[in-house]
């Protein structure tokens, strides 16, 4: 009768920790490290890669292992003939073909006076599949904060409202098969900009006129968004729907189920309303209502400063400040809502992207920097001594700084020399200079801005010193230098114009400029050709006429 031999499994069963060995729920394979084999497992091991006892010992650790992971099993190996610890995240392969991800972690083992190395293998396939939805979501939401941000500095970027910008830029955070921006008079709704049926977006301005007790209140829902699952449905919501775009509005309604509208409130009041829908029944989520509210503050805002523009440029030099400070104060509400946005991004992206984030905080400072030049711009309105009373170029330094904290434009400014000029002259200058940064904003679209000012001193001024010499420091109030003129250059690399067409009806802004410059006796230069950049020159000669400004 042949003699039975004992195989590893028993012999380890005799020993005293064979119970802990069986029992463990974590996956145990010990590994002949001299013949690279599996010499003994736990069932744990062999039920998690789907072989029985018999068949699972003798493998060789790679016909576990899935072939992108066998380098790194093979450094892992390789780290324990070294005698070092180590652990590592490996894809397995079971017996069927399935994969499954497997966190090892192991130590040198002697089994029967034989090198071996004994790992702990556990299954953390449902970790790793938590771990990756999570990285996408995050992902997800750095890009939608990220666009969120970029929407932002676009509308900041101009005092001028664009609705069909702003439809565009919606389309980048929500999908969406038709939608409509409207402005709120009264208890009617105008049509300022369509993407969807062709019909709509060709009557724009068209009206709608909301008629009814109550329809107004139960529309902007006490200014939370509305979302609806199906606009054919009886749900209240659909109803409302379906009274308010009636006869020639209700082909909103043609091709699309879902529907959302999101109200546009600046400081407690509705303005307006976003009226989003799309195809596919119960579209919209929450999320969705919520990105959608964050870009309809930044709608409202444009709104409300697009309109304070327009009703500046008709009134007196007065009203016209009063006007463009509060324009101004709307400004720094923008520039502080995008550096918010940059404040929440940055932990996470300082996780993921360390040099992002690094640009990121640049643009931080620069925003904060852009956002504390618009309110001393906006003191300056209010306290308009401040313009006459500042030194000039400190003045320009400061528009420069609002002007790149707003279009993220660099802007540099060189003074060469300083003195104080009469305040009308001084104002006109800071009103130019203002007015050209505008332009630039709106039309440009430029790379970078360069304004220098140049003064040419007077032979002596009140203290006698000798033309050339160095101006003496200002304490106090600085006593008033005379110069022989003074000289502004604006320059931008923007796509330029055709400076010959400057004259024509609707260049108000150019218009105002020359008013100003004529009235204080100075000459106003523009020069420009298409894709060459634009560069506005301003010179003052003092004549004797003009002491008394």
């Amino acid at each position: 009768m042949k003699k039975s031999r004992k195989t590893p499994s028993s012999e380890i069963k005799e020993g005293k920790y064979r119970s802990i060995f069986n029992a463990a729920n974590d996956g145990l394979i010990l590994i002949d490290l001299e013949t690279d084999r599996v010499v003994d497992a736990n069932a744990a091991a062999w039920v998690m890669h789907g072989y029985t006892c018999e068949e699972f010992i003798g493998l060789h650790p790679t016909d576990l292992i899935h072939p992108m992971s066998r380098e790194l099993f093979r450094d892992f190996v390789q780290t324990f003939r070294s005698d070092a610890e180590h652990d590592t995240l490996l894809r397995h392969v079971c017996r069927d073909g399935a994969t499954f991800y497997a966190e090892w972690r192991g130590r040198l083992f002697s089994y029967r006076d034989r090198p071996c190395l004994l790992g702990v293998v556990r299954d953390v396939s449902r970790r790793i599949r938590t771990e990756k939805r999570l990285q996408k979501r995050i992902e997800a939401n750095t890009r939608e904060q990220a666009t969120l941000l970029e929407i932002s500095h676009t509308l900041a970027s101009t005092l001028e409202l664009q609705p069909g910008l702003i439809l565009d830029q919606l389309r980048e955070i929500i999908e969406y098969t038709h939608a409509g921006l409207f402005k709120l008079d009264d208890s009617t709704l105008t049509a300022l900009a369509v993407n969807g049926p062709q019909q709509l977006e060709q009557a724009v301005p068209f009206q709608v006129r909301v008629e009814g007790p109550g329809i107004l209140e139960a529309l902007f829902n006490e200014h939370r968004p509305i979302r609806i699952a199906d606009v054919n449905s009886a749900d209240p919501e659909a109803v409302l729907l379906r009274l308010v775009l009636k006869g020639d509005t209700a082909g909103f309604l043609k091709g699309v189920q879902a529907w959302m509208w999101v109200p546009l409130e600046v400081k407690g009041r509705i303005i307006g309303v976003l009226g989003i829908a799309h195809s596919r029944r119960n579209f919209f989520t929450a999320h969705h209502a919520a990105l959608a509210l964050s870009m309809a503050d930044q709608v409202a805002i444009t709104m409300v400063n697009s309109e304070l523009y327009e009703n500046a440029r008709g009134l007196a030099a007065l009203q016209e400040r009063q006007r463009l400070a509060q324009n101004l104060h709307d400004a720094v509400n923008q520039s502080l809502f995008s550096a918010g946005l940059i404040a929440e991004v940055l932990p996470r992206l300082w996780d993921r992207d360390q040099a992002e984030a690094r640009k990121s905080l640049e643009d931080l400072r620069r925003l904060t920097r852009g956002a504390l030049a618009e309110m001393r711009g906006l003191l300056a309105e209010l306290r308009p001594s401040v313009i006459s009373d500042s030194s000039l170029g400190d003045l320009l330094r400061q528009l420069a700084n609002a002007f790149t904290g707003r279009t993220n434009i660099p802007v540099s400014v060189t003074v060469a020399g300083e003195h104080v000029l009469s305040s009308k002259i001084q104002v006109a200058l800071y009103r130019i200079c203002q007015e050209t940064l505008n332009n630039i904003a709106k039309h440009a679209e430029a790379s970078r801005v360069e304004i220098d000012l140049h003064y040419d001193a007077n032979s002596a001024d009140s203290t006698g010193k000798e033309k050339g010499a160095r101006p003496a420091t200002f304490t106090g109030t600085p006593q008033r230098v005379e110069v022989d003129s003074v000289e502004m250059q604006i320059r931008d690399d923007g796509r330029g114009f055709d400076s010959s067409v400057i004259t024509a009806p609707g260049h108000y802004g150019l218009g105002m400029m020359r008013e100003r410059a004529e009235a204080v006796g100075a000459q106003l230069t523009v020069i420009s050709h298409p894709g060459q950049g634009t560069e506005v020159t301003l010179r003052w000669p003092r004549i004797a006429k003009q002491e008394a400004l």
